[in-house]
């Protein structure tokens, strides 16, 4: 028998993260997942066979010390799914710089600083590292403007994997920017197109499928590309 793929998800007490935890979890993945606060994990621990840690993604020093807590580990996928929504009000005008520095902050710039902590310890040639970005963060496509800020954010977190992609070197990497649909979450809302488990499943699907391909792609849970 091969032996587990192993995963290190970022942020999954709750939705699309504790989603992804349980579609690699019956894919027999061998799965680490982080959580910001232990006492919301009930979900997760309720999964069963996970490895918990604790761990809120806007701290650089717990990101220093999660990776030498485990750097003896090699995973064939970090995926980064750790975001926020932002502001209720969304326009320029209607944001505090607090709000805004904090939104940027966590989905742009966080989850590169974790990237780069941890980008050793994905597996050569074979590893996968994903990005939960969203199809709001496509520049070309005008859409939502009651979620401006949120939108930013997104092309935001493109543009700085886009950078952190050109200083890998000779770390050979396939680096995936991944819309999840519309989905049924806490963020998404009831009315949203499809559930968690339609999307998780279309997200593994994919890291399966650009295994081994290197480069860049900003893809949907369907495999389609979109442009940037």
């Amino acid at each position: 028998m091969s032996k587990a793929k192993t995963a290190l998800i970022i942020g999954a007490s709750r939705g699309l993260g504790l989603g992804l935890v349980k579609t690699l979890l019956a894919d027999g993945w061998q799965v680490t997942a982080t959580v910001r606060n232990p006492q919301n994990a009930d979900a997760l621990r309720a999964v069963g066979n996970v490895r918990i840690e604790r761990l809120d993604m806007d701290d650089q020093s717990a990101v220093i010390a999660l990776s030498q807590q485990l750097k003896g580990d090699v995973f064939d996928l970090l995926f980064v799914n750790a975001g926020v929504k932002g502001p209720d009000v969304q326009t320029p005008g209607g944001a505090t710089l607090a709000e805004v520095g904090q939104l940027f902050f966590t989905n742009a710039v966080a989850p590169i600083n974790l990237a780069q902590q941890f980008v050793g310890q994905i597996r050569p040639d074979s590893g996968v590292l994903a990005f939960m970005s969203s199809v709001l963060g496509s520049v070309t496509m005008p859409d939502a403007p009651e979620l401006a800020l949120y939108k930013a954010s997104k092309a935001a977190l493109n543009s700085m994997t886009n950078s952190f992609v050109t200083q890998l070197g000779e770390h050979k990497l396939t680096v995936l920017s991944l819309h999840p649909g519309w989905v049924k979450t806490d963020m998404g809302g009831e009315g949203a197109d499809i559930d968690v488990e339609t999307s998780t499943r279309g997200l593994v699907d994919q890291v399966n499928a650009y295994t081994g391909k290197g480069g860049h792609h900003f893809v949907n849970y369907r495999g389609e590309t979109i442009p940037w």
